[in-house]
């Protein structure tokens, strides 16, 4: 479960650390301590945040092993905290994975300043991201990768054409399209009375997903056109 505008400090200075607690949350964070990555692994587990400080000169597991753990699982932003301030140590933190660093000793407010920075990014992608994803029960379109899926499982080798249409008929989920508005939509130019391309293409969507399920899920709506099977 992930709270927003969450932040999980691990770092094993307790000083700084709490440091970093107190004025998070006089900004309105809220925090979660974690004074080793053996500890922070374990939270973890169990807990997603909004933005995770991290030290890399950690008791038990080290902080580049912590790191490489949070970016098997997903993108949280993720600020290192180090007394390295080399420009290889810099480019290595950002290849391994890190979205940000602050250099010790920090001041506390560019610290709160960057956490801000991220959550705030973050929120942006994540907007993008739904604008550019569409779902219908478990078919989902995702403009972003040019992805179609039924459940977890991708539909292999689709079409521009293919993707257009599936893509126009999970935009208006209730809607009977005409052979007309499909046709011009997804390839871009006047249709002219010629309905064997785009039936081809509606055979060779069904068959694909019907390859994955048994779920129909593009309905002939006979005499007018297609929409999405209620």
């Amino acid at each position: 479960m992930e709270h927003r505008n969450s932040v999980l400090i691990v770092e094993d200075d307790v000083n700084i650390n709490g440091l970093l607690k107190e004025a998070l949350e006089k900004e309105g964070y809220i925090c979660t301590q974690a004074f080793s990555g053996t500890e922070a692994r374990m939270i973890l587990q169990g807990e997603r945040y909004s933005v995770i400080l991290l030290d890399l000169m950690l008791p038990g597991i080290p902080g580049e092993e912590v790191l490489r753990d949070i970016r098997k699982k997903g993108n949280t932003p993720v600020i290192i905290l180090t007394a390295k301030d080399t420009i290889d140590d810099k480019v290595e933190f950002l290849r391994g994975g890190a979205d940000d660093y602050v250099t010790k000793p920090f001041d506390i407010k560019e610290v709160t300043a960057r956490v801000e920075v991220q959550i705030r990014r973050a929120e942006t992608t994540g907007r993008k991201e739904e604008e550019h994803r569409f779902t219908y029960q478990e078919l989902e379109l995702n403009k972003g990768d040019f992805t179609v899926k039924v459940g977890n499982t991708e539909l292999p080798h689709i079409t521009k054409q293919e993707f257009s249409i599936l893509e126009l008929l999970l935009k208006h989920p209730k809607k009977v399209f005409s052979k007309e508005e499909m046709f011009e939509y997804a390839w871009e130019k006047q249709y002219r009375g010629e309905t064997k391309t785009l039936d081809v293409h509606i055979s060779n969507i069904r068959k694909k997903i019907k390859a994955v399920t048994d779920k129909e899920y593009i309905e002939t709506v006979w005499g007018i056109g297609y929409r999405l099977h209620p």
